[in-house]
């Protein structure tokens, strides 16, 4: 019985104190809602500015590296020991010149034994040529001897090239950059032998976003500066503009770079595009906060009589912290640019200096 008794009072003393919380959160609550509606019936502070069309620029930069025009690994074309190498690591070279010697007294032998052979059906050729006039051999004859030496001459050919293929020459014009053999080693057919680059000219590759990309086009000059010789301006030549783009809708471009004599750029270094287009026409731009929880809500307040009204636009381009606006704003209206946060439609506003 006294149990029951002492459990009885725990409950009715925990169901006063709940009671007594509830209420006391309940006059908080109002005090609160209350203090809000006494905040509210004030002026709403705010910043603005007044709408007004503005020439502006469309020039941009665009980072990039910059890579040769032309580089290749030149490979072995034939097998054979080097019996000499003319050029080392660094060396300049030419678009033709011989930068080294294989091993060819085999092929030349195979060569001469070839002109010979060749000499030799020549003359048979002409001979049943000369007889078939007056009618000592048949027509079959002299194609047998002509389709002989036709032969003869297609493996003169063909060992005239083995031959040649022992002068090493490079392909292209360039800077040795890395040599993978020595003097005295044996190549198999497709071993390495150099890298081969050309840096008289180099490529800046850079990405360029959707809205300024559709300003470009191939043959256009720019402007390229480089941080390690920053007082010298270099001229590129926009070669190739990427038909589409990867999924941050950038899209690469490439340009040629004149290198300059004394100030030559290598392969690898920084480098920045200037883009310098012409003046855009007149246009609305305004700033980027006074859009309502960003741009894409395109959605903006306008302050009218003092009181803020909710207008839908239309944006357009961004440049830096300006948006083009193409439609829902018209010139010498004011739009608010701070303090949206604490507003709704129809909300008293007041300028804040």
């Amino acid at each position: 019985m006294k149990k029951i008794i002492i459990w009885s009072l725990v409950v009715i003393v925990a169901g006063a104190l709940i009671m007594w919380k509830l209420g006391a959160n309940k006059k908080a609550n109002e005090a609160k809602t209350e203090f809000v509606k006494e905040s509210n019936a004030g002026d709403i502070p705010v910043l603005v500015e007044k709408v007004a069309k503005s020439d502006f620029s469309q020039g941009f930069l665009a980072n990039g590296n910059f890579t040769p025009v032309r580089e290749l690994t030149y490979l072995a074309e034939i097998a054979g020991r080097i019996t000499k190498l003319t050029v080392d690591e660094g060396s300049v070279v030419k678009q033709g010149q011989i930068i080294g010697y294989i091993d060819g007294e085999i092929l030349g032998t195979d060569l001469q034994s070839a002109k010979v052979n060749l000499e030799q059906l020549r003359v048979d050729k002409e001979r049943y040529e000369s007889a078939f006039k007056t009618g000592g051999v048949t027509r079959k004859q002299v194609d047998d001897a002509k389709l002989q030496y036709d032969l003869a001459a297609s493996k003169y050919t063909a060992a005239s090239r083995r031959v040649s293929d022992t002068y090493i020459k490079a392909p292209i014009q360039g800077i040795i950059n890395k040599k993978y053999v020595e003097q005295g080693a044996y190549l198999s057919i497709g071993n390495k032998l150099f890298d081969i680059v050309d840096v008289s000219r180099l490529k800046l590759a850079v990405s360029v976003p959707e809205a300024q990309v559709v300003t470009l086009k191939v043959g256009d000059k720019v402007n390229v500066t480089t941080n390690v010789f920053p007082e010298v301006t270099y001229e590129g030549r926009i070669t190739f503009i990427a038909a589409k783009g990867d999924n941050t809708l950038n899209y690469p471009i490439e340009m040629e770079v004149a290198n300059v004599s004394g100030k030559q750029l290598k392969a690898g270094m920084f480098g920045t595009a200037h883009f310098d287009l012409p003046k855009g026409s007149a246009a609305i731009l305004v700033a980027r906060t006074a859009f309502v929880g960003g741009v894409n809500s395109n959605q903006v307040y306008v302050m009218q009589d003092s009181t803020a009204k909710l207008r839908k636009v239309i944006a357009g381009r961004i440049f830096g912290d300006k948006v083009e606006i193409r439609e829902g704003l018209n010139e010498g209206e004011t739009v608010i640019t701070s303090g949206q946060i604490n507003l709704i439609d129809g909300a008293k506003v007041m300028v804040q200096k």
